[in-house]
């Protein structure tokens, strides 16, 4: 009797074996149907365009004034000193920030919101809008190492340490660039410049020079493209180049899976259940990578009218709580007890757009699987040591291909691949 179980069991393991396997030209086929459709999705969202308002001669004038504030100029001097001249109105100030920022930066789904908050009050600040939805990239690839697709991917010790980097990256961002944000909103509210306050909050000097500029001439898209080399600079030593994170997360063969499963993706929702506009990064550690893709993702957003639209409609609409439910209703769920009992995935991802109901996968929501993290204290150098950074103040470009919808699909089908490749080896 036994050895009929064990011999059906195992033909019921050589059938799954089979089937996963017979999958595999299909999914070779969406990915040629996926960049026909993609290219064809972008070039319908591609118009009106919107204009960047890049000013060349503004760029390069501070550029001249970033270079006098490298160590060794005889202006460098002024880099990073507190000013003396603090009155009791700023003294106020930076103690609201200091609270605010602290209250903000607990979670990912409070970050996320504080950064839309911005911008519903000073739509100029067109670095916050992106933000938002960058960071609520941020909060869906945590939940993902939580969810039905890819728990079985990696150990719990090594899902924590991927955590561990995702949730770095996006506090530390905040707790830099969320005070900058406050001064200027401050400074409109009072009617007077406060960026002197900028160094109080260990601000890079690289910094100064745009928000001067800015508050006087409002060049939203060059100030932009300073926040994205700034706070992309800001992580590059604390977190990418940190020997805990390069040796816990970064060379494991285990991060370059979730290439895989679409962590290299960041997408923009175009509503529920509608198109994704996005771009793909290819390698995370590399920091002029990361500036080239920010600039890339700040011109579809804002130099593309229907990317900008659709993505300000959804971010108003729908709150951020960290599922991949918030998009695709129809293929995850938030709640557990609504999700599928399945094994394997990926035939039946193959098969059909959507899942029924009762079928779907599990997103959770981020505060059901993560809890708040402790750190270390912040480093406070100046990442501003020479004129590497210099050579990205240049006019954002818009992508081409940017309508991400199936091959992001086609990176849940590599990783349900993945998963009941190991689902049936173990």
């Amino acid at each position: 009797m036994t050895s009929v179980k064990s011999d059906s069991s195992e033909s019921a393991h050589h059938g799954s074996i089979l089937q996963m396997v017979r999958s595999i030209p299909g999914a070779a086929r969406e990915v040629w149907r996926g960049k026909q459709a993609a290219w064809q999705a972008s070039a319908q969202l591609r118009h009106p365009l919107r204009d960047m308002a890049w000013d060349s001669d503004m760029a390069a004038t501070l550029q001249a004034e970033v270079e006098r504030l490298l160590p060794g100029n005889e202006n460098a001097f002024a880099r990073n000193t507190l000013s003396a001249l603090v009155c009791e109105e700023d003294c106020i100030i930076l103690e609201e920030i200091k609270t605010l920022t602290q209250e903000n930066n607990r979670s990912n789904i409070t970050r996320t919101a504080a950064y839309l908050e911005c911008y519903e009050q000073y739509p100029e600040l067109h670095w916050a809008l992106l933000a938002h939805m960058v960071s609520r990239n941020g909060g869906y690839h945590m939940t993902d190492l939580q969810s039905d697709l890819m728990h079985n991917l990696q150990n719990q010790t090594d899902r924590e340490h991927m955590y561990r980097l995702l949730e770095r990256c996006n506090a530390l961002i905040f707790q830099d660039a969320y005070p900058q944000l406050l001064l200027y909103m401050n400074s409109r509210r009072i009617g007077r410049s406060c960026f002197h306050l900028l160094s109080h909050f260990h601000v890079s000097a690289f910094m100064t020079p745009f928000w001067e500029r800015f508050w006087l001439e409002r060049c939203s898209s060059l100030l932009s493209v300073a926040l994205i080399i700034n706070e992309q600079n800001y992580i590059e030593s604390r977190v990418v180049q940190h020997p805990y994170f390069q040796k816990q997360v970064l060379s494991k063969p285990a991060f370059h899976l979730h290439n895989l499963a679409g962590l290299n993706h960041i997408v923009f929702p175009l509503g529920r259940e509608k198109g994704l506009a996005g771009r793909v990064i290819e390698h995370f550690g590399k920091l002029d990578e990361r500036i080239m893709f920010g600039k890339g993702l700040y011109a579809m957003l804002f130099g593309v009218e229907q990317v900008f639209t659709q993505v300000l409609e959804f971010a108003r609409s729908v709150p951020h709580r960290g599922s991949r439910a918030e998009y695709w209703p129809g293929l995850f769920t938030a709640h557990k007890d609504e999700a599928g009992e399945n094994e394997l995935y990926s035939q039946e991802l193959l098969d059909q757009e959507w899942l029924a109901e009762g079928q779907r996968l599990y997103s959770p929501e981020l505060l059901a699987v993560w809890g708040d993290t402790p750190y270390e204290p912040i480093t406070r150098q100046d990442w501003l040591q020479n004129r590497d950074c210099l050579g990205h103040l240049t006019a954002p470009r818009r992508p081409w291909l940017f309508e991400m919808s199936h091959e992001h699909r086609y990176g849940m089908l590599k990783t349900a691949l993945a998963h009941d490749a190991k689902t049936l080896t173990h």
